[in-house]
């Protein structure tokens, strides 16, 4: 008996992403019990057990709705149904810090994974972005005049991070788990419209589809395709300057090292500059980022520039220095 296409779609990108992995090595799969990820851990014991691995299913409750413990330990319990070697759960403390809800608990989340991925030794840490997840990104960055990289969208890989499914839709997903006769959890967050992604989701992305015709979805999710290989040059070579250019004690940056660079080096070396001084980047948008490169290419003594996070950017003797000041 055939799969069903949508089964198939989800079990092809997970069986294509853990094609490289010795037999016997550990993947954890992160699950927060919503279609995209219980799709993702169905498939993934599926195919990584054929391929000799082991599979440990974790979720992360970062406690922001009543009734999340409760939650949790169902989302366990499913991990559990569906035949993984390991459950694993953790709960955070997500502390705003400045950087909103969303990035607060992105942040806390990714913590933990890496924590639990270095104790298992995983290969690999799997997460669950769509193709539609990846459009959402895309057309917030745009909003954000974050350039070239927001057009890059989500790395398919980083680190032991992957994400096998961005070439699959969200329609997949959900009709994978209801083929599978897996009841998933539809996060109120993802309706909220407080929340960026939530409107993204639910009323520009819909209307760009009634206006300009189906699939802008997939077209959003192929450009950053196309445009991360070139981004992801780009940004090899501004670490490499800023490794190269900082100060090793406090990352200061000569003027006159930072104007040799060419302005889209120069300018991501900036950003780096800023995030290393804890501007977050959910913050740091490209006017901040000019203004700074202004201290170097249009200077005229310009005291300072401020920048999200309590940062600020400041040239004085040949030397510009980004770092946090007190409010």
């Amino acid at each position: 008996m055939s799969l069903h296409p949508s089964v198939a779609a989800v079990r092809l990108a997970v069986r294509r992403s853990l094609a490289d992995l010795d037999r016997g090595r550990t993947v954890l799969v992160a699950c927060s019990g919503g279609a995209d990820s219980l799709a993702l851990l169905a498939a993934s014991v599926v195919e990584g057990h054929r391929a000799g691995l082991r599979v440990v299913g974790a979720t992360v409750d970062h406690g922001l709705q009543s009734g999340s413990a409760a939650h949790a330990t169902l989302v366990v319990d499913q991990m559990a149904g569906l035949g993984v070697d390991e459950t694993m759960a953790a709960r955070v403390q997500v502390e705003d810090g400045g950087l909103g809800p969303e990035a607060a608990a992105r942040r806390a989340r990714y913590a933990v994974l890496e924590e639990m991925g270095r104790h298992l030794d995983a290969a690999a840490v799997l997460l669950g972005h769509t193709r539609d997840d990846q459009a959402e990104t895309v057309l917030m960055g745009l909003a954000r005049g974050s350039g070239g990289r927001s057009l890059a969208g989500m790395r398919r890989s980083f680190d032991r991070y992957r994400r096998p499914l961005l070439d699959v839709s969200r329609v997949d997903t959900e009709t994978a788990c209801q083929v599978e006769g897996l009841r998933f959890w539809q996060d109120p967050h993802n309706t909220d419209p407080a929340y960026t992604r939530a409107r993204v989701r639910h009323v520009v992305l819909p209307v760009l589809e009634e206006h300009l015709g189906p699939g802008v979805a997939a077209t959003l999710a192929r450009t950053a395709d196309q445009l991360r290989v070139d981004m992801d040059l780009l940004d090899d070579l501004a670490e490499a300057a800023h490794a190269r250019l900082a100060d090793p004690v406090d990352g200061a940056l000569p003027v006159a090292g930072l104007a040799a660079e060419p302005d889209a080096v120069r300018r991501r070396v900036l950003r780096l500059a800023a995030l290393a001084a804890g501007s977050p980047a959910s913050e740091l948008f490209h006017e901040h980022v000019r203004g700074l490169d202004a201290l170097v290419t249009d200077w005229h003594g310009q005291r300072w520039v401020d920048l999200p996070g309590h940062v600020r950017g400041q040239r004085s003797g040949g030397v510009l220095r980004v770092a946090r000041h007190a409010p």
